[in-house]
């Protein structure tokens, strides 16, 4: 698998109709609660916090509840990312005699941005488990235009068909190409194989980026939302896969020191951030119940993680817009000084490898691996 490096959740998430509530206290005579997660029937919880329909089941019966329970918490986004990237296609505009023209294109321009940052929102959401269960499929949607020119010898010389470097990325490049900041350009120029970012500027360059390059990536999300069926999910690898995710959000900091950070066109990387938080989050309800149900030290994990994945947002939170801060022209990652860790990338930096650094026992990244070991999975790491 290439190495890659993204709607908020609020607080914790319990999905509604698919999951079974699990984050309430018992009444002060310590008898069973209702509980109503939303709409759909109403759970009980015992008085120690456990979901009493959840309590009598097996390992092997919560594994089966766990994958059916990812399927359907996770489709809704994989289904938007296919809606999103067809609508973008749909956008692009041919004009039979030019290429785009940033005033007469202006409103089909918007729209492919659009739903563009739809489809990148629903993917970011889902990408911690999907990765994993399907690597080849994530490479030719998410990798980046580094990642492609590393396996691409000869470069590649033609931005707008469907091969070489494509997926979304390769699009945003296209989409965004007028506003790409000056230091990403400096990065790019370095790697080898290396084309300027453009428009299309010829009518056929415009029909090539909707009918190949669009397409692809039409053809790449369509085959996804085929292959995202129960009987593909292996929710070992799928908890794995969200753990990963976590420790991700500090290599996509690091690497927005050097320009290489994922949405580094559109510049929503900050964006990205928050929306693989979000799916995270999404993906350890699944596995939530399950873990309640262990007496050996079940819910205070749980009370840990989600307590971990608070201080991330609240990190997150810290920063306006969904441009990741500028890192300081002095910014080492190896050793940063306390100066440039008092700036605001300086902070959010530390935040986040505070929470990702599975060497620290507090640390969320930790106690995941805890609980993905109560849970019988082999964690990263462990």
């Amino acid at each position: 698998m290439m190495v890659k490096a993204s709607r908020r959740v609020p607080g914790t998430i319990l999905l509604a109709g698919l999951l079974v509530a699990a984050c309430s206290s018992a009444g002060s005579n310590g008898t069973t609660t209702p509980v109503n997660p939303g709409p759909g029937p109403i759970d009980m919880v015992d008085g120690g916090g456990t979901p009493m329909a959840e309590a009598g089941l097996t390992d092997a019966e919560q594994r089966a509840k766990a994958v059916q329970a990812m399927h359907d918490a996770l489709l809704v986004d994989v289904q938007a990312l296919s809606k999103a990237v067809a609508d973008l296609k749909d956008a692009a505009p041919t004009p039979a005699d030019r290429g785009w023209d940033k005033t007469l294109d202006a409103a089909a321009i918007t729209s492919m941005r659009a739903a563009w940052v739809r489809a990148r929102t629903a993917y970011e959401h889902i990408e911690g488990a999907l990765a994993p269960l399907f690597p080849d499929i994530d490479t030719a949607i998410d990798a980046r235009y580094d990642d492609f020119l590393a396996m691409l010898p000869s470069g590649d010389a033609y931005l707008f068909d469907d091969k070489g470097v494509t997926g979304m990325h390769a699009v945003e490049r296209v989409l965004y190409a007028d506003v790409i900041p000056a230091r990403v350009v400096t990065f790019e120029m370095s790697l080898q194989g290396y084309v300027a970012a453009a428009m299309p500027a010829t009518a056929q360059e415009a029909a090539d980026f909707k009918n190949k390059l669009c397409a692809k990536l039409v053809t790449d999300t369509t085959t996804l939302l085929g292959e995202w069926t129960p009987a593909k999910i292996d929710v070992a690898i799928a908890y794995s896969g969200l753990v990963s995710l976590v420790e991700e959000q500090r290599e996509k900091v690091v690497k927005a020191s050097t320009s290489e950070e994922e949405s580094r066109y559109s510049q929503r990387t900050m964006t990205d951030l928050r929306d693989n938080l979000a799916g995270t989050k999404t993906a350890y309800a699944v596995f939530q119940p399950w873990l309640l149900t262990k007496a050996n030290g079940g819910a205070d994990l749980d009370r840990d993680i989600l307590a971990g994945f608070g201080r991330l947002d609240a990190a997150y939170s810290m920063v306006q817009g969904e441009a990741i801060p500028a890192p300081p022209a002095t910014w080492s990652a190896e050793m940063p000084s306390a100066a440039d860790l008092m700036t605001p990338f300086g902070q959010l930096y530390a935040s986040v490898s505070a929470q990702v650094d599975r060497t620290k026992p507090d640390s969320v990244v930790a106690k995941l691996d805890s609980a993905g070991t109560l849970l019988g999975f082999a964690v990263p790491g462990k």
